[in-house]
């Protein structure tokens, strides 16, 4: 099911994406719910993305992973593929970048920091510890100390691996299934996450929101929203 607050374009200026690959995806994307899976296919399906980074000796680097003109893999980072590290992004020492994530240009992942299964469409903060799984970030988003994600729901008994219950957000007054069964956050450009924030899982926080301190936030915040 689509919903207008739903689509890429609510969330994120796709015009001033500058990575042609991740300008596609957010545009061939009916919806927010369906970045996860197309960001895999890209990933896997032979798309020949450029490439011509550094990795340092002493990075641990496993599977297909591409690096973009002038980024940087930090000795001491450890990356699994498939992924694609941005141009002139830097994977610093002691942060973790796991598979089928794309992290955009000029981005900067620190130590402590870890990705998974998310887009971080550019210029991303990630500097200190912290954990963003099955999410997507826009553009300029900062990323505080101690904030995370959470992308799987426990309120029906036991744990299981892989998850079973799919994770719905509330939208026009009513329920939209996302169809995954781990789903994050959509955070929208230009938005600062406030250290020690930890984001339930279907979060979407739409553009010109503020987040102030707080412990927990989830649930859908539309343009302009204050968080307190």
């Amino acid at each position: 099911m689509s919903h207008p607050n739903a689509v890429p374009s609510y969330f994120f200026d796709v015009a001033e994406v500058g990575d042609p690959y991740i300008r596609g995806l957010l545009t061939g994307c009916p919806t927010v719910f369906d970045i996860k899976q197309a960001m895999a296919a890209i990933l896997t399906d032979g798309t020949e993305l450029a490439c011509g980074g550094t990795i340092e000796p002493g990075a641990v680097v496993r599977g297909d992973v591409i690096v973009g003109q002038g980024a940087v893999i930090e000795a001491g980072a450890m990356v699994d593929g498939p992924a694609y590290i941005g141009s002139g992004t830097v994977i610093g020492a002691g942060a973790r970048v796991r598979d089928h994530s794309i992290i955009g240009p000029d981005s900067h992942i620190g130590f402590g920091a870890e990705v998974t299964r998310s887009l971080l469409v550019s210029s991303v903060l990630m500097k200190h510890v912290s954990f963003i799984g099955d999410s997507v970030l826009g553009s300029h988003v900062n990323v505080g100390a101690f904030v995370s994600t959470t992308g799987l729901r426990i309120d029906g008994g036991r744990v299981t691996e892989p998850a079973t219950k799919e994770i719905s957000v509330f939208l026009g007054g009513g329920r939209v299934g996302t169809g995954q069964t781990k789903f994050g956050a959509v955070v929208a450009d230009d938005t600062a996450i406030p250290a020690g924030t930890v984001l339930q899982p279907g979060t979407l926080i739409g553009p010109g929101s503020i987040l102030y301190p707080r412990g927990q936030v989830g649930g859908f915040f539309p343009a302009g929203s204050q968080v307190r």
